[in-house]
């Protein structure tokens, strides 16, 4: 599929605004197609110089990502609706053989056999984080494969097998106010993280809410995901206010991984105006890279985005706050939605200054420091499914629609407090 659209970096920069957002998603959404599990389809965490543990390896939430990009990819004719379908459908059927923990998958599993594969010492039980970026993108697939076909049909009714058995209440860990991130087979809790915002979490904290047999309660919510010590902030930085969240707002993919299907336009409950938070944590991020207090290489108006990602000295949270010098472009791409112009100009830059170090055959690369004269050289699944899915909601607001479509999503948000025009 990539084969066909690759072009040169001279080609790029004279494409206009839409044609050259169309190829960098289709480009990037070659990731999930042509590079998945050749036997589950499901996403692999990253691609060379090496794969994590072994090949077999692939990534719950990046497949959860990876399933928003397909449909993405079928409304905008990249493949046919019916490739789309079978793709998802065989993963599907895949996702009924993985080991789960009470109905939550791992972190990491075996895309040829289903079996856990160890995120960490400890970490070798369910993910309910993870879990819930796979399931978003499950019911978003679910809401785009309407017909009345055979093979939609049971599209639609392995999808909701599969997320009527997470038991999201269980992680409550006996009935606590608050979810709990792991559970493990044979370390029990011991890892004992609780999911307190601000986060990337509020997705997992709303599709808990929506289950029909294993829901949590409005107040694990409010006391759990609400209370935590960085969830209220209210101070301006860089001149600009931040109404959640740590100082400086944190790496930018607080804005993007639960917001790949809430649609924050008008999401509002008693702590925030999710548009308004969203907006100006990315405008945070973006003024810290052009004031540059650390005096880092390369900054500037058009080159910004600090969020998670691999770097030279591995795998870091980069934020204003945490900051190695380090460009991810994934950050600022996936920040069309609220920035469309800064966002805009930080892609031609790209394309312009970095050119082939940069861009390869899956898209831009993960990350790069010109402090440090160091580019990657491949890509991670987390940070590519962002930039084919939010360029997607700038232009048409497609995934969006589709999970605030869902009946138990609209019900969630009611039940947790929220108002948006879906739930007029």
């Amino acid at each position: 599929m990539t084969q066909g659209v690759r072009r040169s970096m001279k080609h790029l920069l004279e494409l206009d605004d839409a044609a050259l957002l169309e190829l960098v998603q289709r480009q990037t959404f070659g990731y999930f197609w042509d590079f998945a599990h050749p036997v589950s389809g499901l996403a692999r965490d990253r691609s060379g110089p090496y794969f994590r543990y072994h090949v077999d390896l692939v990534a719950t939430g990046a497949s959860g990502f990876g399933i928003m990009a397909i449909v993405v990819a079928a409304e905008r004719s990249w493949i046919t609706r019916i490739e789309a379908l079978r793709r998802v459908l065989r993963m599907a059927r895949f996702l009924r053989r993985v080991k789960r923990h009470h109905g939550v998958f791992p972190h990491f599993f075996n895309g040829r056999t289903g079996a856990t594969i160890p995120f960490s010492d400890k970490d070798d039980g369910g993910d309910l984080v993870e879990t819930s970026y796979l399931v978003a993108g499950l019911l978003a697939a679910r809401q785009y494969f309407d017909r009345d076909t055979g093979e939609e049909r049971e599209l639609r009714q392995r999808i909701d097998e599969l997320c009527q058995d997470v038991e999201w209440s269980w992680y409550t860990r006996g009935g606590s106010d608050v979810l709990f991130w792991h559970w493990s087979p044979h370390h029990g809790w011991e890892m004992n993280l609780e999911i307190r915002g601000w986060n990337e979490c509020l997705i997992t904290y709303v599709l808990a809410a929506s289950s029909s047999a294993h829901a949590i309660s409005a107040d694990v919510y409010h006391r759990g995901w609400a209370g935590g010590p960085d969830f209220k902030n209210g101070k301006e930085f860089y001149g600009i206010h931040l109404p959640l969240g740590p100082d400086y707002g944190g790496p930018l993919f607080f804005a993007h991984y639960s917001f790949l299907g809430l649609d924050p336009r008008l999401l509002t409950d008693r702590y925030a105006d999710y548009w308004e938070q969203n907006v100006n944590h990315t405008l945070i991020n973006r003024e810290h890279c052009i004031r540059n207090p650390q005096g880092c290489e390369g900054y500037g108006p058009a080159c910004w985005g600090l969020t998670a990602s691999d770097d030279y000295l591995g795998y870091h949270a980069h934020s204003p706050a945490s900051d190695m010098g380090v460009i991810s472009p994934t950050a600022a791409l996936s920040s069309f939605p609220y920035t469309p112009e800064h966002s805009m100009e930080a892609l031609r830059h790209f394309c312009a200054v970095h050119g082939k170090r940069i861009w390869r055959e899956y898209g831009f690369v993960d990350a790069f420091s010109e402090t440090r004269g160091w580019y990657a050289k491949w890509h991670v699944g987390i940070d590519q499914g962002p930039i084919v899915i939010m360029i997607e909601n700038h232009r048409s607001g497609l995934i969006w629609k589709l999970l605030m479509s869902c009946p138990e999503v609209q019900s969630a948000l009611l039940l947790l407090g929220f108002t948006a025009p879906e739930l007029r």
